[in-house]
């Protein structure tokens, strides 16, 4: 942990509720609103989702799962993630996901017009701002969470 937690208390709660409570709150409404209000599919979401915590490597961030009306990604799913480029395990929406995800992270210079014609050939236009969205939500917040620690402090429900 990089930062000071008073003793007893929830490390993610106290960083980003009480600490900068006009960012933090903020934030949190943002991260939970990906969440919330999704309109793409569970495992296009999950590729994507995966990839930036791969990335990031944020502990808590791989350690998740999306649940929607009880079901979540297969067991491997993770490894097809990693693995995007060569899997049979995923289609052309949730392979471009996972694509998309990485390359918005490492190398969204090279987005070039080969990549924007095979995303708009799968992808609304809508589809892919939310996309855009949530990967930088997942970017930004599972980086922060990684670089102080937080990621660590982090417990699963039901863990």
């Amino acid at each position: 942990m990089n930062l000071d937690i008073p003793e007893g208390r929830n490390p993610i709660e106290y960083v980003w509720g009480e600490m900068v409570p006009g960012i933090g709150t903020a934030a949190s409404g943002l991260s939970l609103a990906v969440y919330a209000h999704t309109t793409l599919g569970l495992r296009e979401f999950e590729a994507a989702r995966l990839r930036i915590a791969q990335i990031n490597g944020c502990s808590f961030c791989l350690d998740w799962r999306t649940e929607r009306d009880g079901r979540t990604v297969e067991d491997g799913f993770a490894d097809a993630v990693t693995g995007w480029r060569t899997t049979d395990a995923f289609d052309d929406r949730t392979r471009l996901a996972a694509e998309y995800a990485e390359r918005y992270a490492t190398d969204h210079h090279g987005l070039d017009d080969g990549f924007w014609s095979r995303m708009t050939a799968h992808y609304s236009q809508t589809e892919i701002v939310e996309l855009s969205m949530s990967i930088g939500a997942w970017l930004a917040f599972g980086r922060l969470n990684q670089v102080l620690g937080l990621d660590t402090m982090c417990v699963l429900p039901g863990h």
